[in-house]
C-alpha cells in the first residue's frame, strides 16, 4: 500500500503542488516566528549576561522588588564615597562607579537626524574600563582615547559610522531629560563586546564628573557600583560581605541574579511578538486546511474506481485509509521541510524590517533551535493528516463491487450531522464570544474566550455553508442565463452541483475576509472616535509630542511657555507603578493648566483638588475598587510606597489613559525621571495663531523627534497610526487570502480534470473554447463572491460585537466602512476572474476525442 500511495502521489504532483504550498506558507510563518524571536532573545541575553559584574550595589527599588519591569528607570542614587569604602572589603579586587542617565540620549548626524531612536534607546553612561564576567573589559577602544574631561564623548563604532563622525568631530545630541540638547567632542570610538551587538541601541560614554554636573545637579553620586571579586572568592561570598557595608537604601546582588531577572523580563516582553506572529501562522494553517480537505476530497473522488479495485483485490478499509494518509504524510513532510527553509528566509526578512525601525540585529547570527524543527514538522504533518482524514474515511467506504460499474461516486455523508454540528459550534462560539466580551475572567482569559468564540463561530458557519451555498449561489448567479445564455446556465448549475466543494472553497476566502472586515470596522470606528474626541474634548490649540512615542525633555514646556501669544502649556506625564498592589500606568499633570486644555468631566470632586499628597481616580477604578473621595490608596513608585488621599473622581477619558492621576511633586519624589509625554498648548485670546505656531516650531527646530501639531493635524496623526497598524495586520492576513485564492485555483483545476469527459462532450456538441473559458470563469466568480459575502457578513458581526463593549474605553463611535466593504466584493470578483485563468485555459486546451474517451 505504501508503493501504491507513493505512485499515486507522484502521478498527481501538479495537483498537490498548490495544496502543499498552503502548508508551506503556514509552516514558514511558524518557523520564521520561532527563529526570529529566538534570535532576538539570544541577542538580548548575550548583552545582559556579558555585562554584569560579579556583584552590583544599587539603590533599592520598590517596583523592581514587586517585579514591575516598566518601573526600572529611577532617579535614585548612592553617594560616590561608597565606591572607595567597598574597595576595602575583604575579597574585593576592584570597584567601579557607574553613572547612567535614567533617560535616553540620542546622537544627531550631519543632517540633524536622530541615529536610532525608533525604538532602541540611546544609552549614556560613564567610561570606567570595568571588566565583564570573563574578566575582559566590557568595551574596548577602537580609536582615540577614553573621555576624561567635560564635553567629551566616546561612541560605539556602529553609531559613529552611521552618523558619519570621526575622532575630533563635534557631536550634537538630544536628550529626553534636562537639558534637551547636548554637544561634545568625539575623542574615541569603542567596541561593545566582541561584535558590538547592541541590538540597534547607541552607546555614549562620558566623563563621570561631566555626567554628574549635567544630569545630577553637580552632586557627587553614582547610580550603582560594580564590584569585582578577587581570585578565589565566589560572587555569592562577596555579595554577603558587601551587603554588610552598604546603607539601608541600597542592595547587593550578584551579577548572575540580575542577569536572570532581566532575562525573565526580556522573555516576557518578547512573548508578545512571538504570539502575535504565531496567531497569523495559525490563521494561515486553518485556511490551508480547507484547501487540503478540498484537494484530497476531489482526488479521492477521482480515484474512486481505483480504490474500489484495491478493495476488490483484497485491500481492507484500514489499508485504503492508510494509503490516503500516507500521501498526506509525505506531502506534510515535503511541506514541512520546504516551510522550514522558507521560515529561515522569513526570519531574515523580519530581521531587516525590524532593523529599519531601529532594532538592528545585523550583528546577531540567526538562532535555530531543535524545537523549531520539531514544531515545524509537527505542524506541517499534523495539519495535513487531520485535513486528509475525512476524505480518507470516505474513501474506505467504497464497496468492491463499485469497480464493476461505469458510474461510481463516493458515498456522501448526511447533511443532518453537519447541520447539528454547525449549530452546536455556532452556539458555543457565540457563548464564548459573549463571555469574553463581557470580561467575566482575567484579561488573558477574556482574550482567549474571544478568540475561541470567533473560531467556533467561523467553524460553525463553515459547517453550515453547504446548506446555505445553493440558495446564495442561485441568487448571485440568477442573471447568468439572461446575460450569458446557455453558458451562464451551465456555470450556475455547476456551482450548485457540489455544495460541499463550493462551500469549502468559499470558506477559505470567507475566513480571511471575515478578519479583514472586522479590522476594517474597528479601524473606521477608531478613526471616527478619535476625530469626535478631538472635536469635542480638546480645547488646546496645539499638541506637542514625540514622533516615536518616547518621553521628551521638560525644558521644551518651559521654553514654549515663554513664546509670545501662548497663554498656557499643560504637560502630561505617564509612569508605571503599583496602585493598591496592582501594576498599572499612572499619569500626572498640572490641574489648572490641564483643565483649560482638555475637557475632563469630574463625577466627584474637582480637578483643582489635585495637589501633593492626593490623587484623582477614574470612575472605572472607583467602581472596581469601591473607592470614594476621601479614601486613601497606596501608590508604589521606585523610591517606595505612599498613602495618598482621593481628591476627585473623573469620567474615563482617552486624554487621561490611566486609572490614577498624581501631582508632579509626588511623581518626582517617588523616583520617576522628569520627562513629559505630551504637551497641550493654548494660545491667548486674540493671539496671532500663525505667529504662535512659528514660535513653537522655533523651540523644537533642533529636536527632530518632537512634533508640533494643530488640533486637526493631531487627529490626523492619530488616524495615521491606526492606519499603519491596520496595514501591518492586512499584510499578515494577506497570507491567508493568498492561500484562499490558491484554493479557488486548485478546486477549479481539479474540477476541470474531474469533468474531462463532460467537457469533451460539450466541445463535441459545439461549445467553443471561449465559451468554455467563460463558463469556468463564471463558476470561479460565484465561488469568490460567495466567500466574500459570507466573510463580510461574519466580519461585520465580529467588528460590531467587539466595538460595543469598548465604548467605555474610547471606541464610542461605530463606523461601518461601506465603501471598503463594496470594494472587497468587487476585489473578490476580480480574484475569481484571475483565479480561473489557468484552469479555464487548461479546460479549453483539452483534446476533444481524448476527453470523450476518458473514464
Amino acid at each position: 500500500m505504501f508503493r501504491v500511495a507513493l505512485k499515486s502521489l507522484l502521478a498527481h504532483k501538479l495537483r498537490l503542488l498548490l495544496s502543499g504550498f498552503a502548508i508551506v506558507l503556514g509552516v514558514a510563518f511558524v518557523a520564521g516566528s520561532f527563529v526570529f524571536t529566538d534570535t532576538l532573545q539570544r541577542s538580548f541575553s548575550d548583552i545582559v549576561g556579558n555585562t554584569q559584574p560579579d556583584v552590583v550595589v544599587r539603590p533599592t527599588s520598590a517596583l523592581s522588588d514587586a517585579g514591575v519591569v516598566e518601573g526600572s528607570a529611577s532617579t535614585a542614587t548612592l553617594p560616590a564615597s561608597l565606591v572607595d569604602s567597598l574597595r576595602q572589603v575583604d575579597g574585593v579586587a576592584r570597584t567601579d562607579p557607574d553613572v547612567s542617565v535614567p533617560l535616553s540620549v540620542f546622537v544627531l548626524d550631519h543632517d540633524k537626524k536622530v541615529v536610532g531612536g525608533q525604538g532602541a534607546p540611546g544609552i549614556a553612561t560613564n567610561y570606567t574600563g570595568a571588566p565583564g564576567p570573563d574578566g575582559k573589559p566590557l568595551v574596548t577602544l577602537e580609536s582615540g582615547r577614553e573621555p576624561n574631561a567635560a564635553a567629551e564623548v566616546a561612541l560605539d563604532i556602529d553609531t559613529a559610522s552611521k552618523a558619519g563622525y570621526s575622532v575630533g568631530d563635534t557631536v550634537p545630541m538630544v536628550t529626553t531629560g534636562d537639558p534637551a540638547r547636548l554637544q561634545a567632542r568625539l575623542v574615541g570610538t569603542v567596541r561593545f563586546g566582541p561584535d558590538n551587538n547592541l541590538v540597534g541601541a547607541s552607546l555614549l560614554l562620558f566623563d563621570t564628573k561631566f555626567l554628574q554636573d549635567t544630569f545630577f545637579g553637580g552632586r557627587d553620586v553614582v547610580t550603582s557600583v560594580s564590584v569585582t571579586a578577587a581570585d578565589g572568592v565566589s560572587p555569592q561570598t562577596l555579595r554577603d560581605r558587601v551587603a554588610k557595608q552598604i546603607p539601608a537604601d541600597a542592595e547587593a546582588r550578584t551579577g548572575a541574579s540580575i542577569a536572570d531577572e532581566q532575562q525573565r523580563q526580556i522573555e516576557q516582553g518578547l512573548s508578545f511578538i512571538n504570539t502575535f506572529l504565531l496567531v497569523f501562522a495559525f490563521i494561515a494553517l486553518v485556511v490551508g486546511s480547507f484547501l487540503i480537505v478540498n484537494t484530497f476530497s476531489i482526488l479521492v473522488a477521482q480515484r474512486v474506481r481505483e480504490l474500489a479495485l484495491l478493495r476488490a483485490l483484497g485491500a481492507a478499509r484500514s489499508q485504503v485509509v492508510r494509503s490516503v494518509l500516507i500521501e498526506a504524510l509525505l506531502m506534510g513532510l515535503a511541506g514541512g521541510t520546504t516551510g522550514l527553509l522558507l521560515g529561515i528566509g522569513l526570519a531574515m526578512l523580519l530581521r531587516l524590517l525590524f532593523g529599519a525601525i531601529g532594532l538592528d540585529l545585523g550583528q546577531a547570527p540567526l538562532v535555530f533551535l531543535p524545537r523549531t524543527a520539531v514544531v515545524a514538522y509537527a505542524v506541517g504533518i499534523l495539519v495535513t493528516l487531520i485535513a486528509a482524514w475525512l476524505p480518507a474515511r470516505r474513501a474506505s467506504r467504497v464497496p468492491p463491487v463499485a469497480a464493476m460499474r461505469d458510474d461510481v461516486a463516493l458515498p456522501e455523508t448526511s447533511m443532518r450531522r453537519r447541520a447539528v454540528g454547525g449549530v452546536l459550534l455556532l452556539v458555543a462560539g457565540a457563548a464564548a464570544l459573549t463571555a469574553g466580551l463581557l470580561g467575566t475572567g482575567s484579561g488573558s482569559q477574556s482574550l482567549s474566550l474571544v478568540g475561541l468564540g470567533v473560531l467556533g463561530t467561523l467553524l460553525g458557519v463553515t459547517l453550515l455553508a453547504p446548506l446555505i451555498a445553493p440558495g446564495v449561489v442561485a441568487v448571485l448567479a440568477a442573471g447568468y442565463p439572461r446575460l450569458f445564455g446557455a453558458v451562464g446556465r451551465m456555470a450556475r448549475e455547476n456551482s450548485r452541483r457540489n455544495p460541499r466543494r463550493t462551500a469549502a472553497t468559499a470558506a477559505a476566502l470567507m475566513l480571511g475576509l471575515a478578519l479583514v472586515t472586522a479590522l476594517s470596522v474597528l479601524g473606521a470606528s477608531t478613526r471616527s472616535s478619535v476625530s469626535d474626541l478631538v472635536d469635542t474634548g480638546l480645547k488646546a490649540d496645539d499638541v506637542v509630542s514625540n514622533a516615536v512615542g518616547q518621553p521628551f525633555s521638560p525644558t521644551i514646556a518651559r521654553d514654549m511657555a515663554r513664546v509670545d501669544g501662548v497663554a498656557a502649556v499643560a504637560p502630561y506625564r505617564v509612569a508605571f507603578g503599583l496602585v493598591d498592589g496592582d501594576a498599572t500606568s499612572i499619569s500626572a499633570f498640572d490641574p489648572a493648566n490641564f483643565a483649560g486644555a482638555v475637557d475632563l468631566t469630574m463625577t466627584k470632586g474637582s480637578v483643582t483638588g489635585l495637589r501633593s499628597g492626593s490623587v484623582l481616580v477614574s470612575d472605572q477604578q472607583a467602581a472596581a475598587k469601591a473607592l470614594d473621595v476621601g479614601d486613601r490608596v497606596a501608590v508604589t513608585l521606585p523610591k517606595g510606597k505612599d498613602e495618598l488621599t482621593i481628591a476627585g473622581v473623573y469620567k474615563n477619558s482617552q486624554f487621561v489613559g490611566t486609572p490614577v492621576v498624581m501631582s508632579f511633586a509626588d511623581l518626582e519624589r517617588g523616583g520617576i525621571p522628569v520627562a513629559d509625554t505630551i504637551l497641550y498648548v493654548s494660545a491667548a485670546p486674540g493671539a496671532d495663531t500663525a505667529a504662535v505656531r512659528q514660535g513653537l516650531d522655533a523651540v523644537v527646530k533642533d529636536l527632530p523627534l518632537i512634533t508640533v501639531q494643530t488640533r486637526d493635524e493631531f487627529a490626523g496623526s492619530q488616524a495615521d497610526q491606526v492606519d499603519q497598524l491596520l496595514n501591518i495586520l492586512y499584510a499578515l492576513l494577506g497570507l491567508a487570502l493568498v492561500i484562499a485564492i490558491l484554493g479557488i485555483v486548485n478546486t477549479l483545476a481539479l474540477s476541470v480534470i474531474e469533468r474531462t469527459r463532460e467537457i469533451g462532450l460539450l466541445r463535441a456538441v459545439g461549445m467553443g473554447r471561449g465559451q468554455l473559458r467563460l463558463m469556468v470563469v463564471l463558476e470561479s466568480v460565484v465561488i469568490a463572491v460567495l466567500g466574500a459575502l459570507l466573510g463580510i457578513a461574519m466580519g461585520l458581526i465580529f467588528g460590531i460585537a467587539v466595538q460595543r463593549p469598548l465604548r467605555s474605553q474610547g471606541l464610542e463611535v461605530l463606523a461601518i466602512p461601506w465603501g471598503q466593504l463594496i470594494a472587497y466584493v468587487v476585489a473578490a470578483a476580480v480574484i475569481g476572474v484571475l483565479a480561473a485563468v489557468w484552469p479555464a485555459r487548461r479546460a479549453a486546451r483539452l483534446d476533444v476525442l481524448r476527453a470523450i474517451t476518458t473514464e
